[in-house]
């Protein structure tokens, strides 16, 4: 048999009591985010009252000043209210007065539809089906009933037989026309294809002539530079023997116009001794020369030469970027066109998704008493 009249013990009844007043002390900490985050500040709070009574009492004043600025516009508003009904009913006064005076009944357009004896004057609205009174707005004559409504149903079937064979001409003469179109692509396409290959075939071509040209030009250059060491190598050897043809049958004694040659210098010459050039000397000049002048004939038509080389492979380089740059172009083409199919059959798989989650999946979505329950203790 259970015992139900125990003695309340106050002591446990009371410390219940205490913790309750504590976590109601410590909700009221916890839950105020005000308190939990920045703490109170009894100046900054007194300053901040001060500041709203002071903006308080501006607004009041700011306030009384704008009513009393309504008031005078109110007051500007009924006098220029007062002033336009005065105007216009002095309006309304003067258009009364020239209606009465110029518009009288009788001299309006529609007289005809308010004159009292209108019917005593007027015609039958309908004698015949061709009555040219009767219009599309004269409301006298609907379609079928006409008197001639037979011929007239049999001439619309008629007509009805005969769109119908025309729409089916049309019908067959459009698929005729698709039916050239596609063929007409087809060949367009082989033509475009064959294209390609004999551009590629003039690419290549054009790459071995640029290769096989770069080999010609410099062996040139390797056969140049070999004539031009084995010149100098000659023109060395024969002034080695030269000066030394000099030193041996030099004479100083005579008038040799090797005495007047200056210690400083080979194009130098000693003022008291030179006797002038001899002819052997003007014409070794005039030798020398020659060979510069043809020397340099020689060093311009290479220049030409190369220029023209260099404008041929500039021509080539070209047309060769120009097809890389329409090949890229068509495989820029394919690319955006893969990426639209790609990005095509994204889109119907995430919309897919979506209608799965939201008709499969998530078909109970939370309410508010779901989010209701949480932080509601400290602990």
């Amino acid at each position: 048999m259970y015992k139900l009249d125990l003695p309340v013990d106050y002591k446990e009844a009371s410390a219940i009591e205490r913790r309750r007043n504590v976590e109601e002390q410590r909700k009221s900490r916890i839950f105020n985010a005000r308190v939990r985050t920045i703490g109170i500040d009894p100046q900054a709070l007194e300053q901040q009252a001060l500041d709203k009574k002071e903006q308080e009492e501006y607004e009041h004043r700011r306030h009384q000043a704008f009513a009393a600025d309504a008031v005078r516009n109110d007051l500007i508003a009924q006098l220029l209210e007062q002033r336009q009904e005065q105007d216009i009913r002095e309006l309304n006064k003067a258009e009364n007065d020239f209606r009465a005076l110029h518009q009288q009944p009788e001299n309006r357009r529609e007289w005809d539809l308010c004159d009292p004896d209108g019917l005593k004057k007027d015609k039958p609205a309908r004698v015949c089906d061709d009555d040219p009174r009767c219009g599309i707005s004269s409301i006298q004559k609907f379609d079928g009933e006409d008197l001639n409504s037979k011929a007239r149903n049999k001439f619309q079937q008629e007509q009805l037989r005969e769109w119908q064979t025309q729409q089916m001409n049309e019908r067959e003469q459009a698929k005729r026309n698709q039916d050239m179109a596609d063929r007409l692509y087809e060949l367009k396409m082989r033509e475009l294809d064959q294209r390609a290959m004999e551009l590629q075939d003039a690419e290549e071509q054009c790459r071995r002539a640029i290769n096989h040209a770069t080999k010609d030009f410099n062996a040139a250059l390797d056969r140049d530079r070999k004539e031009k060491e084995a010149l100098s190598r000659q023109q060395q050897l024969d002034d080695n023997a030269t000066e030394i043809a000099n030193h041996i049958y030099g004479d100083i004694l005579t008038e040799n116009p090797s005495v007047a040659q200056s210690a400083f210098g080979p194009h130098r010459v000693i003022p008291d001794r030179w006797k002038g050039m001899s002819p052997a000397q003007v014409e070794a000049v005039r030798k020398q020369q020659d060979l510069q002048r043809m020397e340099k004939d020689r060093l311009k038509q290479e220049e030409e030469l190369k220029d023209k080389e260099w404008e041929r492979q500039q021509v080539a380089n070209a047309r060769a970027a120009l097809l890389l740059e329409r090949e890229m172009a068509r495989k820029k083409q394919e690319m955006d066109r893969q990426m639209a199919d790609e990005n095509r059959r994204l889109s119907q798989e995430q919309k897919a998704h979506k209608d799965y989650l939201y008709k499969e999946v998530y078909t109970n979505p939370p309410t508010a008493a779901y989010f209701m329950q949480f932080n509601t203790t400290t602990r």
